[in-house]
């Protein structure tokens, strides 16, 4: 009996052991919608804005060029159709044809320099683009750790992303353990204050009298 007493005894202790090393490393999950934050970033939303611009630009340059280009080819038909007219001599034939091949090859090269500027811009924007996110991403990741370091987290997941199968990661999480909202304010505490612009004179203040001192 003293024996089965110590047995159950020992087993009891061990029990509660085991239960407060599990208590003690059962870790805090947390979890951040980081496509959310990237979206709203401030930094990130001025710099996507600046690379639609410059996209914007390149493509009004490229409609210029294709322009350029639709007019030239319209020069060659002339040329050619005068090359062709029964009614002209041989001579008028002949420059008209000399001046249609050496439009043919200025529009040729016209068409080459229009798909190396696309080529070029498609690529610089695109690198930019990735740079943008690149960037912008590391710096939210590295606050979200922060603040989860700091509510006590050991484990922080993104809830964002698919997986490789194309569902969600994360399929269900108690709202309450979402910190979104909490590492958005953390990084608009380093937003700059926009100070009010200071209204121009108008011409009835520059010519109101100063006020008489005492």
């Amino acid at each position: 009996m003293k024996k089965l007493l110590q047995s159950l005894l020992i087993l009891g202790a061990f029990s509660q052991a085991a239960l407060f090393a599990q208590a003690q490393t059962a870790p805090k999950i947390l979890f951040v919608d980081m496509a959310k934050l990237y979206d709203g970033h401030y930094r990130a939303i001025a710099e996507t804005a600046k690379l639609k611009s410059d996209a914007q630009k390149a493509q009004a340059q490229l409609d210029s060029m294709n322009k350029d280009v639709n007019a030239q080819v319209e020069q060659y038909k002339e040329l050619a159709d005068q090359s062709n007219n029964p009614t002209a001599t041989t001579e008028a034939k002949a420059k008209a044809q000399a001046a249609a091949q050496q439009k043919r090859q200025e529009i040729g090269q016209s068409e080459a320099e229009i798909q190396k500027f696309q080529e070029n811009v498609g690529r610089q924007l695109q690198q930019r683009g990735q740079e943008i996110r690149s960037m912008y991403m590391e710096e939210i990741a590295k606050t979200a750790a922060d603040v989860a370091k700091r509510d006590g987290a050991t484990i922080l997941l993104d809830k964002a992303g698919p997986s490789f199968l194309g569902v969600p990661v994360v399929l269900y999480s108690d709202p309450a353990l979402d910190i979104t909202t909490e590492v958005a304010i953390e990084i608009a505490k380093s937003r700059p204050v926009e100070t009010p612009a200071t209204p121009a004179a108008t011409p009835a203040d520059a010519a109101a009298p100063a006020p008489a001192k005492n």
